[in-house]
């Protein structure tokens, strides 16, 4: 059975091959390729959508800026017209956004920003959605590493360490 992929920043940023941002390119094309090849189903939130292209705004270099943000906006363009490999998942509702708010204190705590804890929260209600499916987070960064769920357990296996294969790309 396929997996449900959210795709981090971290990623997107080196799918899009923003400069600067853009380290481990290779290995995560590469990667995007076999979850192509294996028919997962990818995710964008929004909050990824929002954070490269704010980081897209701060490459110093104009040309390279401006190159990069049009490949950001054809990427978009692709995803909201069901011509990507992906699908932005859709704004959240305002009382989502309210029990996001009421979880940031304890996640500001440890030291993790809106960002992500939002695509946290967009992995819990992929999870309790897609229960016959694995749910995994595709990241580079360790905030959201081991946002796992494998097929058929349900939320309430809580958060498992990835398997390495979904962490290293």
């Amino acid at each position: 059975m396929s997996s449900i992929v959210i795709v981090d920043t971290s990623v997107l940023l080196n799918i899009l091959d923003v400069p600067g941002r853009n380290q481990r390119k290779a290995e995560v094309r590469a990667r995007l390729a076999d979850l192509i090849d294996t028919a997962d189903h990818g995710f964008i939130p929004m909050a990824a959508i929002v954070e490269v292209g704010n980081h897209i705004a701060q490459v110093a270099n104009g040309d390279h800026r401006r190159k990069a943000a049009e490949r950001f906006v054809a990427e978009v363009r692709r995803a909201l017209n069901d011509e990507a490999p992906w699908k932005p998942i859709n704004f959240p509702s305002n009382q989502a956004v309210l029990r996001w708010l009421d979880a940031f204190p304890d996640s500001a705590t440890r030291a993790m920003g809106m960002g992500d804890l939002s695509i946290q929260k967009e992995w819990e209600d992929m999870c309790r959605r897609h229960a016959l499916s694995r749910v995994w987070v595709w990241t580079l960064d360790k905030d959201l590493a081991g946002l796992v769920r494998p097929a058929s357990l349900g939320l309430s296996s809580g958060r498992r360490r990835a398997d390495q294969s979904a962490t290293q790309t």
